[in-house]
Parts: structure tokens; C-alpha cells; sequence
């Protein structure tokens, strides 16, 4: 489904990516791992076209995603979350899952502005698909609260409800448990497993929470210094010594 060839990325005189190459099968969950400044964000900032490729490609179901502008991503297919949780504050949990599907809509300027009913009939869809996934990840309790007022680990899954809502067919995941507690990754971490299960998604997960990656990961790509090291099962990956080197320097 993606295939990262060559990807080469450089930052005045620092080179953040070096030739990575690696693929994403369909229905696969890939974990992208690797020390702090390896590049896993720069390749997922790549991969959403909000930063340049200066060498290779990244191909997306046949088609290269460097030919196209970055306001088509989701279009495509592709959804992300953030490091940082990037939603609207002042805007309700449902809304933000809302503004999520309106990238995927077919809508016009005079349509909106008339409230003629086909718009009007794509709004209600919109709206009653965003209560299901509110239902879906637990959020039924907070819908209507500003999402600015929401405890952490709820602003996880309001985001990762707002990228269910474009209908990706790639879900890209930076950080998804990130200072989360345990309850609350084992929480997340069984949400994301039962929406790849019901959607039949692909996912491809930034994530320096080892067990999580390598419990729910099916292949794991192992970044260094912007190079690809590793690339292979979890069992395999976690006991290379390039891995354990780049985690833990030589002596270990």
C-alpha cells in the first residue's frame, strides 16, 4: 500500500532522512521506531507532504504522493494524528470529529450558502457517522464539552476519532500513547487494534512505547541518525544489535 524508496530529506547541512526504503503491506500495523532525532516524524511529515523530499519517492497505492499538493492527502486516503495533539479547543469533542469528514465531502459554495438539501442530507450523514465513532471510542459522555476542557488521554481519542472520520484507508499514528497512563494505553492500544479489525485499516504507528509497539505492531521499521537499521518482525527487531546499540549504545 505505501512504499517509501530512497526517501532523502535535508535540513540546511544535516541530512534528517538517508535513503529510508521500506514497505507497508495492506492491512498491516507497521511500527516506526528508533532514539530520539532518528527521523520518524520528519518521515511522517514527508509521508503528509507538509515537509519537502529532496531524493526518492513515496508511492501510495501506485501513485506517488510527491505529484500531489498536500491538501489532497486525505483525500486519498491518508489521515494522521499528532506529537501534539493538533484539535480546536474551543470546539466540542463532536464537532472536532465532524470537521474530520468534511475533507472527503462533495460539496459547493452556492449549495452551502442556499442550505439546498443535498447539503444539507450530507451534514446529517456527517453528523450521525461522528456519534458512532464518539459511541466507538467512548466518548458519548464528553461529546458536547469544548475539548480544550478535556483530560489528556480523552483528547487522545477525540483525535484519533477525528482521523477515523475521513475514512482512511492509511491511519498514521505519531505518538499515539504519549503521556498516557497505563490504563489508558492498554485503553488506546485496544481501540486502535478493534478499529484496524473493523475497518480493515492500514496503519503505520511513531511510537517510543516499546511494549505497545511490539505487541501490536505486525512488522517494525527501526530508524537511526535518518537510516534505516532494522526492518522485520517484533521478535526479530527487538534482539538486533543494531537496535539494542542504537537504544543503548555499544558497551550494552
Amino acid at each position: 500500500m505505501l512504499s517509501c524508496r530512497g526517501v532523502q530529506v535535508r535540513f540546511g547541512g544535516i541530512t534528517a532522512l538517508d535513503g529510508v526504503h521500506f514497505d507497508v503491506d495492506q492491512g498491516q500495523i507497521v511500527g516506526l521506531i528508533g532514539p530520539n532525532g532518528a527521523g520518524k516524524t520528519t518521515l511522517f511529515n514527508c509521508i503528509s507532504r507538509l515537509y519537502p523530499v529532496h531524493g526518492g519517492d513515496i508511492v501510495f497505492e501506485g501513485r506517488s504522493l510527491l505529484a500531489e499538493p498536500r491538501h489532497r492527502i486525505a483525500a486519498l486516503g491518508i489521515a494522521r494524528t499528532f506529537q501534539n495533539v493538533a484539535l480546536f479547543d474551543t470546539l466540542s469533542a463532536l464537532d472536532n470529529v465532524i470537521l474530520g469528514a468534511y475533507g472527503r465531502l462533495r460539496r459547493s459554495f452556492v449549495g452551502d450558502a442556499l442550505r439546498l438539501s443535498s447539503s444539507a442530507q450530507a451534514e446529517k450523514g456527517v453528523a450521525a457517522e461522528a456519534a458512532e465513532l464518539m459511541a466507538e471510542l467512548r466518548l458519548e459522555d464528553v461529546a458536547r464539552r469544548p475539548v480544550g476542557d478535556l483530560p489528556f488521554g480523552t483528547r487522545k481519542r477525540v483525535e484519533l476519532a477525528r482521523a477515523l472520520a475521513a475514512r482512511p484507508r492509511l491511519l498514521m499514528l505519531d505518538e499515539p500513547v504519549a503521556g498516557l497512563n497505563h490504563a489508558e494505553i492498554d485503553e488506546l492500544t485496544a481501540l486502535i487494534h478493534a478499529a484496524r479489525q473493523r475497518r480493515g485499516l492500514t496503519v503505520l504507528l511513531v511510537e517510543h512505547h516499546m511494549n505497545m509497539v511490539m505487541g501490536i505492531s505486525d512488522k517494525v521499521v527501526v530508524l537511526d541518525f535518518g537510516r534505516l537499521i532494522a526492518e522485520g518482525p517484533p521478535s526479530t527487531v527487538k534482539n538486533d544489535p543494531e537496535v539494542v546499540r542504537a537504544y543503548l549504545g555499544r558497551v550494552a
